[in-house]
């Protein structure tokens, strides 16, 4: 594998949809891990750790040189994390107590190049109109978003729909807070597009 690539231990499509976006070249490679949190650590810093521990578990795998880009998204309401559905009813349950609240969505993401590490976690708030049991039934059928934390993807008919207000990196509700992660692969002496 070429050393001077990004390498995203991720196998999402929405994450590797927003690094094509960005002009950015990049390989993947990913690893199945544990992915439960840190119980010593705080919310952020935990969701940061995990991304930590899946670059880690593909370093073996990757050239001297390669930068490793990891990430971990959850959606957390009042500080209660709420993770992927397992079935239909867990989904509506879900999207049934975020409707016409604020609710936060963290992504942590780990830059690993060599020796160097990068950890931080973005936050964007996202607050929903209130929604009718008819409109998320619908888009639970509809869309089946069992793979997403939260039960929704903000792209899809219910962001489109039903979200109020947006504080924050949207793209980092997608999964990937790419603007602040193209600032620090900068700093890793990275030529990125348009970077002249």
């Amino acid at each position: 594998m070429a050393n001077n690539r990004i390498i995203l231990a991720s196998s999402s499509p929405r994450r590797k949809q927003i690094l094509e976006w960005a002009d950015v070249p990049f390989d993947i490679v990913t690893k199945e891990i544990d992915e439960s949190f840190n119980p010593a650590l705080e919310l952020r810093p935990a969701v940061a750790d995990v991304a930590r521990r899946k670059a880690e578990a593909i370093r073996s795998e990757v050239e001297e040189g390669a930068i490793i880009l990891a990430a971990d998204t959850v959606v957390a309401l009042n500080n209660w994390v709420i993770g992927k559905p397992k079935n239909r009813e867990e989904a509506i349950n879900m999207l049934t107590q975020l409707q016409d609240t604020t609710h936060q969505v963290i992504t942590g993401v780990a830059l690993v190049k060599d020796r160097q590490e990068i950890l931080f976690s973005d936050v964007t708030e996202v607050t929903f109109y209130p929604l009718t049991p008819r409109q998320i039934v619908y888009y639970i059928d509809r869309y089946q978003p069992f793979d997403k934390a939260g039960s929704y993807a903000i792209q899809e008919w219910i962001g489109v729909t039903g979200i109020k207000n947006i504080n924050g990196d949207f793209y980092n509700v997608m999964g990937l807070p790419v603007s602040r992660i193209l600032q620090e692969i900068r700093k890793l002496q990275y030529p990125l597009a348009g970077d002249g």
